[in-house]
């Protein structure tokens, strides 16, 4: 569904089980820093008041958002998390750039998925410009922070509810 028809913050919270005993990785890209530092503590803040210990969430920082995938998989090889949680924003310029990082981020992220037993969440903005972007990491149309959040708490639950 497209941002503007639905605020990203907005999400019944009788619907988001507790995160109290579920363990979380962040990793966030340094590249546009102003809103990836925006989308991280959405996230952080989110899972938190779900119940998500502080001492239970791992966040790492990457360089950019293509290494993203190689930051989540180092995390998911190297910790005891329940799902990680990959915060980047790509802005379009004026080369293909921005084709290939978006292109490669999203395919890498999905092969995470696959690969692992754990869930990895895409919480990429990829914006036509800094307005869209500042928009989506707590301007009008919330903070994917926060929608990577509660996907991440649901995804875990989904997950520990099939093992049974």
């Amino acid at each position: 569904m497209a941002t503007s028809l639905k605020n990203l913050s907005s999400y019944d919270a009788n619907s988001v089980p507790a995160a109290n005993k579920m363990k979380f990785g962040i990793v966030v890209s340094e590249w546009n820093s102003a809103i990836t530092d925006a989308l991280y503590k959405g996230a952080l803040e989110t899972l938190i008041k779900h119940g998500a210990k502080e001492e239970n969430i791992v966040t790492i920082g990457v360089p950019g958002s293509f290494e993203l995938t190689a930051g989540a998989r180092m995390l998911a090889k190297n910790t005891d998390v329940d799902a990680v949680i990959c915060l980047g924003c790509v802005i379009q310029g004026d080369t293909p750039h921005f084709d290939y990082v978006c292109q490669g981020v999203t395919q890498g992220i999905a092969h995470l998925n696959v690969k692992y037993k754990i869930p990895f969440i895409y919480g990429v903005l990829t914006t036509l410009n800094q307005e869209q972007a500042e928009d989506r990491a707590g301007g009008k149309h919330g903070n994917k922070g926060d929608e990577a959040a509660i996907t991440a708490i649901k995804m875990v639950e989904l997950n520990c509810r099939l093992k049974k």
